[in-house]
């Protein structure tokens, strides 16, 4: 046993490099310049480690080997060597400034974010991502799409499990776009490592970063920082297009949002808002309260049954809307449409044997946002 253990040791070792390209272990150069200059700065710091390692224990390793006792070598008592204590000052702090210079450039071009073309600030929710695309009257939510079938095992699991969204972030190719990171609730971080952009959003605070991307394409990531109970439910998708694509994918978004805006003055039978309230439900309230209605018991209150749920319909609409102070319950009056709202609702007072039979119309969800 111990004869194959061995041979399998010195296998791996003589095994090629280029069968080890998959595991991961280096940090990704990026589309970008200043990802790109992230990462040779952190190849320069690491092969200047690398050369000290390897200086520092080849004279560990012929000590050894050469003052061995077994070769007579006899201990000496010495210290207070005035040369070797300058060197040994004087060698690092060269090296430490070699380090710092290329350090320092790298980060003030990661702070410049002036001369910006486009800004859009991103706020962080429990557990979502806001972008607001500053100048152009157009905002929208970002969630995880992915199904809950396969978060919960039932059924095989996507290329992209839980870094997927139902409205990417879009952006132009080679256009600088600066970021105004904050946060709603708690703290969350937006990180993309593609473009080297890892920020903190902090409620009550703004934060700044940048990005131009030159090649075109889908690029993911996550929040960065432990939030809550989902935490790790909440990617984020960038979607970088070419200019001309970007220009009628922002005209499509403000006719998408202008239809959504008349939608709200039509009238909605009780089938429609139940089939759009189910969707929202499963978006935004389902992560919390759960698919069927029963809520985590101690943490989340179940809506099956509940006093809300069956209670006067003025109540359930001021909690969805305005939320509730001291609880997880948050204000959903920014994160979704009055349509949106009035179908949730709807929804919620007559799904899981509730049956109540009232309908909360979107004209009653705009009296109470005002």
């Amino acid at each position: 046993m111990r004869a194959i253990i061995h041979s399998l040791l010195l296998a791996s070792w003589l095994f090629p490099c280029a069968a080890f390209a998959d595991w991961g272990l280096n940090m990704p150069p990026g589309v970008t310049e200043i990802s790109q200059a992230v990462f040779d700065l952190h190849m320069t710091i690491f092969w200047i480690c690398v050369a000290i390692g390897v200086l520092v224990f080849s004279i560990m390793l012929w000590s050894i080997i050469h003052h061995r006792k077994s070769r007579g070598a006899k201990a000496h008592n010495f210290h207070e060597n005035t040369l070797v204590e300058i060197l040994w000052t004087v060698i690092p702090f060269f090296i430490l400034v070699g380090m710092a210079v290329p350090a320092t450039a790298t980060l003030v071009k990661m702070y410049s974010t002036s001369d910006a073309d486009i800004d859009i600030k991103v706020t962080g929710y429990q557990w979502k991502w806001r972008y607001e695309y500053l100048g152009e009257d157009l905002d929208f939510f970002s969630s995880l799409s992915t199904p809950r079938e396969q978060i919960n095992n039932s059924e095989e699991k996507s290329e992209n499990y839980l870094l997927e969204v139902d409205n990417p972030l879009v952006i132009p190719v080679g256009k600088k776009v600066r970021f105004l990171f904050t946060a709603n609730d708690v703290i969350h971080s937006w990180w993309v490592p593609a473009f080297a952009v890892k920020k903190d959003a902090i409620p009550g605070f703004i934060n700044e970063s940048w990005t131009v991307v030159n090649e075109p394409g889908i690029y993911r990531g996550q929040c960065a920082e432990l939030c809550g109970k989902d935490h790790g439910f909440m990617p984020i998708v960038v979607e970088v297009k070419a200019e001309a694509d970007y220009q009628q994918w922002l005209a499509d978004a403000k006719a998408a949002k202008q239809t959504a805006s008349d939608a709200a003055t039509q009238d909605w039978s009780m089938e429609q808002l139940m089939a759009k309230g189910e969707q929202v439900y499963n978006t935004a309230c389902a992560v919390c309260h759960q698919a069927n209605g029963e809520g985590l018991p101690g943490v989340f209150p179940g809506l099956k049954g509940s006093a809300i749920a069956l209670g006067d319909p003025a109540a359930h609409i001021d909690v969805v809307v305005n939320g509730k102070a001291g609880t997880a319950m948050q204000a959903f009056r920014d994160q979704l449409s009055a349509v949106e709202l009035a179908a949730v609702i709807t929804y919620e007072r007559n799904a899981w044997g509730n049956n109540v039979g009232d309908m909360v119309t979107p004209a009653q969800i705009a009296a109470e946002k005002q």
